[in-house]
């Protein structure tokens, strides 16, 4: 199989600095590999998704210079693939129904009966507050769905994953890591149909994508995603997490920072060359 890689964006505002770094990024790598660059589109969260910015990152991307094949796929449309999913590890009993909010989390992970309450790559370690209710036959609807860590690892036993970039080498994922730093995560919310490390973890794999490159802020997320693989019987990709660009006062750049959005640079007449530039890359390969 060939190198095949992806960028998938939210549509919930403009892309910038950061944004432009990680597909450009792996742009140039499939490129160099003579691979593929796909583009996705992370939509789960249908309050905020926004046609215009949607098309706002198809022109963006594409006046960077990248390009990519058609169709482009959206999560919006791979609902009935993820609740497929969802319905194989509910019957392997290995998902739990979940009516806790935010609040009970914080609340019940900062009780003085358990310690210090301990922040993993999904927030705060569930608590279990509703992991031993009893469980219907039929999957639940319109609930969270969280999985139970220790009865996942318990059906996997170790894993592991290789990283090219961030802490470069091959990473053990351990049944102790997943259960005491991880928890029980969510892989389905109530309004959204299903979370962002189930969809992304069977994108991934339905795409044939071999290489994942992204930021390193979300390299710990990725014992949670090989998890997953390892029980639907996925495919493990090899992981490129990249340095983050970062604003004059060290902070990552986010959607808010209008400020470094690359329309707001093509506006007062930057050229991609100098988006290059400002992000620390260097001139693509057939310009060097």
């Amino acid at each position: 199989m060939g190198f095949r890689t992806r960028f998938a964006p939210s549509p919930t505002g403009p892309l910038h600095l950061g944004h432009a770094f990680s597909a450009l990024t792996a742009f140039d790598r499939a490129q160099a590999e003579g691979g593929t660059f796909h583009l996705r589109i992370d939509d789960l969260d249908q309050s905020r998704a926004r046609p215009e910015w949607e098309a706002q990152i198809h022109d963006d991307l594409a006046w960077l210079g990248l390009t990519w094949p058609q169709p482009v796929w959206r999560q919006s449309n791979r609902l009935p693939r993820y609740r497929a999913a969802l319905e194989t590890l509910w019957a392997r009993g290995l998902l739990f129904a979940c009516s806790c909010t935010r609040r009970d989390i914080q609340a019940a992970a900062n009780a003085p009966q358990e310690g210090a309450a301990v922040l993993g790559p999904d927030g705060l370690v569930y608590p279990g507050t509703c992991r031993d209710r009893p469980r219907s036959v039929a999957m639940p609807e319109d609930i969270a769905l969280r999985l139970d860590m220790k009865k996942a690892m318990q059906a996997i036993g170790n894993v592991s994953f290789f990283e090219e970039a961030f802490q470069p080498g091959e990473h053990r994922v351990t049944p102790e890591q997943m259960i005491e730093t991880v928890g029980d995560v969510v892989l389905a919310r109530r309004d959204m149909g299903a979370a962002y490390h189930l969809a992304i973890v069977i994108d991934d794999a339905d795409q044939a994508i071999t290489h994942v490159i992204r930021g390193a802020d979300l390299f710990e997320a990725t014992a949670i995603h090989v998890v997953l693989q390892n029980l639907l019987g996925l495919p493990t990709p090899r992981y490129h997490h990249h340095r983050l660009v970062r604003d004059d006062t060290g902070k990552r750049l986010a959607k808010r920072d209008d400020a470094r959005a690359i329309a707001l640079y093509r506006a007062e007449g930057r050229t991609p060359a100098e988006i290059r530039a400002m992000a620390g890359l260097p001139p693509p390969a057939s310009s060097v």
